[in-house]
Parts: structure tokens; sequence; C-alpha cells
């Protein structure tokens, strides 16, 4: 049996289509396996819904219950779910090969500070001219980069060259 799909949600009443249904009743009491049909009856007896929640298993898991308020807890849980969950961007600090020791700083600064708000971070080193020639002052000055932000972030991917640019993948440490 396919589960139900993700728009229409758990199936309810008689639509219920398994030929035996496990049933909990409004109070939580197991009432015992029956016939889809017997347990949407009781279901009406005590006026509330019969509602399919867990339909994956070999006799399927039916409660009596208010689909209404079902439908609204679960709806609480999932935005209280996307409210705990941080999202990792990633950031990008661009860096020239002969960079000042204060513009270093400034930049070095903000590179922290997007590691401790745990997002990743791209150290991109930008290449003009004839400053292709010496793309080993570059890495130096990516790999003190990557040993001033150590105590906070690893690196992920260490420099590589890709076209004018040399690139390292920085993420914050667990």
């Amino acid at each position: 049996m396919a589960p139900p799909s993700r728009d229409t949600g758990p199936r309810i009443n008689q639509n219920i289509r398994a030929p035996k249904v496990r049933v909990i009743d409004h109070e939580g009491n197991n009432l015992g396996v029956m016939n889809p049909r017997d347990a949407y009856e009781a279901a009406l007896q005590v006026g509330l819904d019969l509602v399919e929640v867990s339909p994956n298993v070999d006799v399927p898991v039916c409660k009596i219950l208010d689909y209404g308020k079902y439908k609204y807890e679960l709806q609480k849980k999932a935005a209280e779910a996307r409210k705990t969950q941080k999202t990792v961007d990633l950031k990008e600090v661009k860096f020239r090969p002969n960079i000042d020791t204060h513009d270093y700083d400034v930049k070095l600064r903000m590179a922290r500070r997007f590691l401790e708000d745990g997002d990743k971070l791209k150290v991109t080193l930008r290449f003009r001219g004839r400053e292709m020639a010496h793309q080993d002052l570059g890495r130096a000055l990516l790999e003190r980069v990557s040993n001033d932000v150590e105590d906070i972030g690893k690196v992920d991917a260490m420099p590589k060259l890709e076209g004018r640019q040399m690139v390292m993948v920085v993420s914050p440490r667990a």
C-alpha cells in the first residue's frame, strides 16, 4: 500500500483503504485490530474523526481524534522545527596579493565574524596583470589567513587557482 501523498496529508474516515486497521481511541486506549468501517462507526459515536497516523506498517495504525486539531498540531511542530534549524550560508572575503596590513586585519576580522556566526567562508585572492607571475605570494597570503582563523575554522578546500583567482573554502569548527 502506498503512503498518502504529501499535499493531501493522512487518510481520514472513509478514505482509509486498508483491509484491517489497529485502532487507538481518543483516550489513548488500544481497541485492537478491526475493520475500517467498524472503526469509523466507533469514531462517529464519539463525534471525532478516524485518522490514519501510521500507514506504512503491516496493519496501519488509526487514531480516533479531532482531525482539525491534529492538523494544527502538525503545522505547529513543523514551524517550530523550521525556526530552530540554521541555514549555513557561504560568505566571501576577497583579498589582493599586495594587501596592506590594516586592510588585511579588517578583512580577517570580517572572516572571523562569519565563521563565528556559523557560516562557511570562501576566501578569494584576485590576481591582476603581472601579479599572476607571483602566485607564490598569493598562496602565502592564503596560508596566513588559514593560520589566523585556525582556532575557529578548518580549511575544507586548500587554495587552488581558478583562472585569475585563487580560492580557499573554510568551514566553522563544530
